[in-house]
């Protein structure tokens, strides 16, 4: 067993959606691979990428990472690849599957939850999620204050 220390060396987040937790209910997260360019690889590890406006898909049995912005790398320019390009995800056919399945039969989207290096490989996580209503969002909102009151109110103790 590895220690939690070198868990957390081994693996450096890029880019992390925050607002996909705020504007989903996350079910069940899935960790896959990306086909990157070499550019886009040393442009990832400078720390140039978004997940704001992300979205995965499968299509023909295939998993697709689409909208996600990673910013050209600028010595590779000349090189340089398109930073919205569709990525595809690398997955075991059988993941692809349950996650067709889940996505068709229950109406939950694939949403990019964060973007990291994992042993040196690019990996993304990607959550099966729920959309949240407005109310839902207000719960949110409130069970997150009431949490912070508790912990002000233990900490002045």
């Amino acid at each position: 067993m590895s220690s939690n220390k070198e868990r957390l060396a081994a693996q450096r987040d890029i880019a992390v959606n925050r607002r996909a937790r705020h504007d989903y209910f996350i079910e069940e997260t899935v960790e896959a691979g990306l086909v990157l360019t070499g550019s886009e690889v040393k442009s990832l590890r400078a720390g140039k990428a978004q997940l704001k406006d992300s979205y995965a898909r499968i299509e023909r049995g295939e998993a697709w990472l689409l909208n996600a912005h990673i910013t050209e790398y600028g010595p590779a320019a000349q090189f340089g690849h398109e930073p919205t390009r569709r990525r595809k995800l690398l997955l075991h056919a059988r993941e692809i599957e349950r996650l067709i399945g889940k996505t068709k039969e229950s109406g939950l989207t694939l949403v990019p939850l964060r973007l990291y290096f994992k042993h040196g490989r690019a990996k993304v996580e990607l959550g099966l999620a729920r959309g949240k209503k407005l109310y839902d969002k207000r719960e949110s909102i409130k069970e997150r204050e009431t949490r912070r009151e508790m912990d002000r109110a233990m900490s002045r103790r």
